[in-house]
């Protein structure tokens, strides 16, 4: 996982492991740090004295701004109309421009005959049928 050549790093970046970052075509400001398992896409860009903690993932068109601290495994993503609800204020179940295959024959047979928690409960199970964690 690189630093690619057409990273602008600003002055006192840290990167204390530079082998465990993906950065390509992005810009990291002056003091800025960066931790582990971190990938920025191009065209992204990192204010100055922030910190991106580790496992996180900075796609293409965010721009953070200044002192911003990211924490531990966020994920940025580049959807330009993210919502809950569809146009008439029903909730959203799925992205927009997905489609879900019907499920086969088969699929539909195999769930309708399962057994379900209720009618064979697990030992470790709670008796509200709820898993404990």
């Amino acid at each position: 996982m690189p630093i690619a050549d057409n990273v602008t790093l600003g002055s006192k970046v840290s990167i204390p492991h530079p082998e465990l970052v993906n950065l390509y075509g992005c810009s990291v400001g002056d003091g800025s740090r960066i931790g582990t398992f971190v990938e920025i896409q191009k065209n992204a860009a990192v204010g100055a004295r922030c910190k991106i903690s580790s496992h996180t993932f900075i796609c293409e068109g965010v721009v953070i701004e200044d002192e911003v601290f990211v924490g531990h495994g966020v994920m940025f993503i580049n959807d330009r109309r993210p919502r809950a609800t569809n146009d008439d204020g029903s909730a959203q179940t799925r992205p927009t421009g997905c489609s879900r295959r019907p499920a086969s024959d088969a699929a539909r047979r195999s769930a309708a005959t399962r057994p379900s928690s209720a009618a064979s409960p697990s030992a470790s199970a709670p008796s509200s049928g709820r898993v404990p964690w």
